[in-house]
């Protein structure tokens, strides 16, 4: 329900914010079923030197899982984050420039981490 006046400045619910709520929970539903083989990987990790970890991390089923719990924890974040930035943050331009920011940010770890493991994986 909007005012007449809300209605003319276009003020209100914009209907959009469910699209987020349901993939936040489908990353953290995702990030729950992968966590359980990435800590098995991490524990075959444990006490091996670098060409073992490569040697490991060089399997392709255990590189998708760690690919896909990268991508998935750096998606959930960048939603977590970008919901306090709306939430929070009142100044338009500086949520504008929060958001950017944010997605900068997430993009970055995602493509570092998936970096690092591409390099132990290839023993570099």
């Amino acid at each position: 329900m909007r005012t007449p006046l809300g209605r003319v400045r276009n003020l209100g619910s914009a209907h959009s914010g469910t699209g987020e709520f349901w993939r936040q929970r489908i990353t953290a539903v995702a990030m729950t079923l992968l966590i359980i083989p990435v800590l098995f990987v991490v524990f075959l990790l444990l006490g091996r030197n670098q060409a073992g970890a490569a040697q490991i991390l060089g399997s392709l089923p255990i590189a998708l899982i760690m690919l896909l719990f990268i991508i998935t924890s750096a998606w959930h974040m960048k939603i977590g984050m970008q919901v306090v930035i709306e939430d929070y943050v009142h100044n338009e331009s500086l949520k504008l420039i929060a958001i950017m920011a944010n997605n900068f940010f997430s993009v970055t770890v995602a493509l570092a981490s998936i970096y690092a493991i591409f390099k132990l994986s290839s023993g570099v």
